[in-house]
């Protein structure tokens, strides 16, 4: 196990999601960023779905009390063992007593510590994905012990790094597809929102993204229907709301787009001013 000593801004344990239990209302949560998420895993020979941990914007510290071996991926936050600054994309052997740290994030915006085995924590309803009220935290904190196998096989470190694609971190295109209500747009409205410049505002989350700037329209109220990670709602104030991992299960605004599952890794990547632009795709 090892010891949460600062758990950064917002950091959460994360798998692939919690599939199966949309009917009850509940999300599917998990990485934000699935595709560094499963680098990280796969690095280290886990299972894709294997529970990492995510941290947002800024990184922690942590002790560990037992031999493993570990994998960063995702955004850059300057990652330190033991005060030397170590390699992402590649696996390190960690032993009892060392200190992992991490700072701010440079590039990107949310990172991946996975660990051999995947962390232990408590499985809800088929998933480790922390989610309150669904799990008893919503978040890692200050004193938290989290649990893993030890592993302290022989291992030989290489200075070689598997190439991680990085666009992930620096793609500003969001490649979408036509949503269930995108029709209901005129010609006009459409070729503008297809080729707008967009911002991150300032209300983005886990479940939820906001773009700038507002986007007129003069439809009428729906009623509730079903929305899934990567969905685009338009609001009748203009607001173009994409749905991200957390989301609910249903809305109830007009759904003009849907992103693609690297579309949203993309966005998970990005904060607060940050520009995009959306680019459909051919089903």
């Amino acid at each position: 196990m090892f010891k949460v000593l600062k758990s950064g801004f917002y950091s959460t344990i994360q798998d692939n999601g919690r599939f199966g239990y949309r009917k009850y209302g509940v999300p599917i949560s998990g990485a934000m960023d699935l595709y560094s998420s499963q680098f990280a895993n796969a690095l280290l020979g886990n299972k894709n779905d294997a529970a990492v941990l995510e941290m947002t914007m800024l990184g922690g510290a942590f002790q560990f009390s037992k031999p493993s071996l570990i994998a960063i991926s995702g955004a850059y936050m300057n990652p330190k063992l033991n005060e030397k600054v170590i390699r992402q994309n590649t696996v390190f052997k960690v032993k009892t007593s060392d200190i992992l740290r991490f700072g701010q994030v440079t590039k990107g915006f949310r990172t991946y510590m996975a660990v051999k085995g995947g962390l232990k924590s408590d499985f809800v309803l088929e998933s480790r994905s922390q989610y309150s009220p669904i799990t008893k935290f919503r978040s890692i904190s200050k004193g938290d012990i989290l649990n893993y196998n030890d592993y302290d096989n022989e291992f030989i470190e290489s200075n070689v790094s598997v190439k991680y694609n990085a666009s992930i971190l620096s793609d500003k295109t969001l490649e979408v597809y036509t949503g269930a209500e995108f029709n209901l747009l005129s010609n006009n409205q459409k070729e503008l929102l297809l080729n707008m410049e967009l911002r991150v505002s300032k209300q983005n989350n886990r479940m939820a993204y906001q773009l700038e700037p507002l986007f007129s329209n003069a439809f009428a109220p729906m009623i509730t229907s079903p929305v899934l990670p990567g969905t685009v709602q338009l609001t009748p104030k203009g607001n173009l709301i994409v749905l991200m991992r957390d989301c609910q299960t249903t809305g109830g605004y007009p759904r003009v787009l849907q992103l693609t599952e690297r579309a949203i890794n993309i966005l998970s990547q990005k904060t607060t001013g940050n520009t995009l632009k959306i680019r459909l795709k051919d089903r």
